[in-house]
């Protein structure tokens, strides 16, 4: 049992080739015109490959086999948006693995206990806040949430899928009952160098971090850079400055080896070069797998935030933007998908993610797994992201015979 490799590695071809850029990155921010041109795509290949087509209302999209509409359904995904200047393989290798794995079985003949589907879900990547399709998927959704969901250049996600004759309140109706689904399982890139540097072929992820990230103000007071004396300025840079370097002995005495802290974007304002910055702004993401180390670590940063304010003689805000518990796979799972990569003869590591994913919002409503292939040089989120093809065709085997497993699959007489 084993998946057409060469008609997986020609869908994944096909599908980089919308919203490729000239300098090879790709991008197809969810609910924009390439987004929408993939979709269009996607959904031609599950009719082609003669499986069910179904789309919920957060604009999911399903591949479905052996479904009845009654029996708790198998279901294998990820996504097929990317951020600005993507890579071919983060999200659409496990859609393009799990409608291969599907195709396969509906050509082997197999008969199954249980129904499969194939999701490839929306807005994972965050042009709206992110997780919007699975967050419907497992009901935790709200009006509100839908009505606030902005991206950076303020369009809502109402008018980016009116646009498109989508209704963004309908993703309400996607919600999923527990009793509907057997088990989650996704297939990613690890988008990390640990599998690489360690020999593995193949990841069985363990456990899925959780994350916190806020947006950080010191406010100080803008005024001339030559006149100001340096003892009787309230700079909002020095307060970010002293934060930032702060950051590894948070980490140290707060934290556990797998915790990271990253300021990714900053703000000056006014943003002249001869005006005491008056504020500054900043992004502050932190992931743990422990619930209760990112809790002491959040603590530890409003407390070390606000000494440092008091120092320079400034105030500081935060806002959070997003929270994400961490999960764990589940171990019946674990299990499994460590099996069949034995049974294939492939050397693999047992390992937690260090990114988000759809499965640890599916493991509020079933039992999740996750597989990972290894990235090149651990690079993702860019255009140099790649997995050798041996390594991508080693994994979808996996994916098949754990998909075959769950699913009670029994070959024709």
């Amino acid at each position: 049992m084993r998946v057409d490799f060469a008609r997986l590695q020609s869908d994944i071809e096909a599908l980089s080739e919308i919203g490729r850029a000239s300098d090879r990155g790709i991008t197809r921010r969810a609910f924009s015109p390439s987004d929408m041109q993939a979709r269009a795509w996607l959904r031609d290949r599950i009719l082609a490959a003669e499986l069910d087509l179904y789309e919920d209302g957060a604009a999911n999209v399903h591949a479905r086999l052996g479904w009845d509409g009654e029996t708790p359904s198998v279901m294998i995904g990820s996504h097929i948006d990317t951020v600005p200047g993507g890579g071919p393989l983060d999200g659409a290798l496990g859609v393009l693995v799990g409608l291969e794995c599907l195709r396969r079985l509906r050509e082997l003949g197999c008969t199954l206990e249980r129904p499969l589907e194939s999701v490839a879900f929306s807005d994972e990547e965050g042009r709206f806040g992110g997780l919007f399709g699975s967050q419907a998927i497992a009901g935790v959704l709200s009006p509100a949430q839908i009505h606030q969901a902005r991206d950076l250049d303020n369009l809502s996600l109402v008018e980016a899928m009116a646009a498109h004759g989508l209704d963004a309140m309908q993703a309400l109706g996607a919600r999923r009952r527990p009793d509907s689904l057997a088990a989650y399982i996704e297939l990613h890139i690890e988008q990390g160098p640990v599998l690489e540097r360690r020999g593995a072929r193949l990841g069985v992820v363990e456990s899925i971090t959780g994350l916190f990230k806020w947006e950080v103000h010191m406010i100080g007071a803008p005024n001339h850079a030559g006149t100001t004396p340096m003892d009787l300025r309230n700079d909002a840079f020095t307060g970010l400055v002293e934060f930032a370097a702060a950051i590894p002995r948070l980490l140290e005495e707060n934290g556990a080896p797998q915790s990271r802290a990253t300021i990714g974007r900053v703000e000056l304002h006014p943003g002249a070069a001869n005006t005491v910055p008056g504020r500054a702004t900043w992004s502050l993401d932190v992931r743990d797998s422990d619930p209760q180390v990112l809790v002491e670590l959040g603590q530890a940063m409003r407390r070390s935030l606000s000494a440092i304010a008091r120092r320079h003689g400034l105030m500081f805000e935060f806002e959070v933007l997003s929270e994400v518990e961490p999960v764990a796979c589940d171990p019946a799972l674990v299990e499994l998908i460590d099996r069949c990569a034995a049974g294939l003869e492939l050397e693999r590591l047992r390992m937690p993610s260090g990114a988000v994913h759809d499965a640890q919002i599916m493991a509020r409503i079933t039992r999740t797994g996750m597989i990972f292939v290894p990235s090149l040089q651990g690079r993702s989120h860019s255009a140099a992201e790649w997995t050798d093809w041996a390594d991508i065709e080693a994994g979808a085997n996996v994916a098949l015979r754990v998909l075959a497993e769950l699913a009670g699959v029994s070959s024709p007489s």
